[in-house]
């Protein structure tokens, strides 16, 4: 069987793809990566609540075990960062997580983080995949040590976020795990502080309780219909393996990713002073630019992906990376997308403030922060020429889109070197993105505007300019 790797390790069918003998093989070919760099590595490996997770995950150990190298293996469902920050905590050579993250049940998946936790490069990703079906899968359990991940972690939030701040507020809030591998973690760290929190479908189950464990706006009415009836500060969502969130203000009314990208790192910069730039990838609106224009913030755009935050992350002072499908990273933290991190940080902003409910705060922040009028569209599309359409369209680029001038063009290639995403630089706070995925029969569509409409009419502009 063909595998090939994705932007974040390999994302596959549960059973009929990704099955006991495609995991030896990949376990296989990250074992002879391994042993290419260091003759004694030590691997960290985790895994989430889907079927077959954990067998996988034992799989996976044991052939780096039979291949003499050191495991540490989770001995129980952990979220991917907290597997991150295990491999940064015992001193690693690389982690690997079983997940298909926020994909429905029907997927797994496996996920490669590098030793500063973060996620493999492209290039890292290339050589492993260059490995497959070369050596003999070789399995043993002599080098494997089932330990407990999570209590390091705790320790670690604990060192960073102000407990004591939040549990003064009185603050209150409500978390959706979605059936996923966060399950109690955010509530379990409050509680150790005394601080109010209520946790909903915090169970992992494989299903996820029948819902794509993807934490945006049409997944997360179980969540809003909770906050209307209870007395919450606001709520939050964690997608399948809990590196991701959603919010929702107290009302219930869905907050964005964008607006939550420019809660926190005003949060970050204006009041709780970090140093350091921020990272937004190319589908995150300008107002984060226009936030800090008249500072000397560093602002870095890189292509959608967190592995291109990471890579940024690791290389400068970095403060926050975000992008808009609901990753976030911080500098003090570790160069990883973290739900639950993302979750306490929130809480910890409303306590610093005065307010006691995120839709009074961010009334109040939405004065200076401004409004932001962004879309996105997901258009599948199967035929032959899908991966034609964006380096055609690159040299043959418009000068005008919807009457607007093209002021720039940037290119984005996939790991394949073929240009698979170009964003149209129309103005201040206004473009067009066009990206065509590498993993799945889908363009996607984004665009921000400086009104609903404007937004509306680049989103069809973008199928106009593809010709489809």
């Amino acid at each position: 069987m063909k595998i090939f790797f994705g932007t974040d390790g390999w994302r596959a069918l549960n059973g009929s793809q990704i099955n006991e003998v495609s995991v030896a093989v990949i376990a296989q070919a990250f074992s002879d990566y391994l042993l290419g760099k260091n003759r004694t590595p030590v691997v960290a490996v985790g895994y989430d609540s889907r079927e077959n997770s954990e067998l996988f995950a034992n799989i996976f150990a044991q052939v780096l075990s039979g291949n003499m190298i050191k495991v540490y293996l989770s001995d129980s469902i952990i979220p991917t960062p907290v597997l991150s920050y295990k491999v940064l905590e015992s001193g690693c050579d690389a982690g690997v997580m079983i997940t298909a993250s926020h994909n429905p049940k029907e997927y797994n998946g496996i996920k490669f983080k590098s030793e500063y936790g973060g996620p493999f490069s492209t290039e890292e990703t290339k050589i492993v995949e260059s490995y497959l079906y070369r050596s003999k899968i070789k399995e043993s359990k002599k080098f494997v040590t089932k330990c407990d991940f999570i209590y390091g972690y705790i320790r670690h939030t604990e060192r960073i976020i102000n407990f004591d701040k939040i549990k003064e507020s009185g603050l209150c809030l409500l978390i959706d795990s979605m059936g996923g591998s966060g399950q109690r973690l955010t509530e379990q760290i409050l509680k150790r502080h005394g601080i109010e929190a209520v946790s909903i479908f915090a169970d992992p189950v494989s299903d996820f309780y029948g819902r794509s464990p993807e934490p945006i706006e049409k997944n997360l009415k179980p969540l809003s219909e909770s906050l209307k009836k209870g007395n919450y500060s606001f709520g939050v969502a964690t997608d399948g393996d809990a590196d991701r969130i959603g919010v929702c203000l107290d009302s219930g009314d869905w907050l964005s990713a964008q607006y939550t990208i420019l809660l926190l790192v005003d949060y970050l910069k204006n009041v709780k002073k970090v140093s350091g730039g921020i990272i937004k990838t190319s589908s995150v609106s300008d107002k984060v630019r226009i936030l800090f224009e008249n500072e000397t913030t560093p602002i870095y755009e890189v292509q959608v992906g967190f592995k291109y935050i990471c890579d940024v992350m690791i290389r400068h002072d970095i403060a926050f990376g975000g992008e808009e499908s609901g990753g976030f990273g911080y500098g003090v933290h570790i160069p990883e997308r973290d739900g639950i991190f993302s979750s306490l940080l929130l809480l910890e902003m409303l306590a610093t403030s005065s307010c006691k409910t995120l839709s009074e705060y961010f009334k109040r922040k939405l004065s200076t922060l401004g409004q932001i009028y962004y879309n996105r569209m997901d258009l599948v599309y199967r035929y032959e020429n899908k991966n034609d359409l964006l380096p055609q369209l690159f040299l043959n680029s418009p000068r005008m889109i919807n009457g607007f001038r093209v002021f720039g063009i940037q290119s984005f290639c996939s790991s394949r070197n073929i240009v698979n995403g170009i964003k149209f630089l129309l103005g201040p706070c206004r473009w067009l993105l066009i990206r065509s995925s590498e993993t799945e029969d889908i363009i996607r569509f984004y665009a921000e505007g400086q009104s609903e409409k404007e937004t509306e009419m680049l989103l069809s502009c973008g199928r106009e300019i593809l010709g489809i």
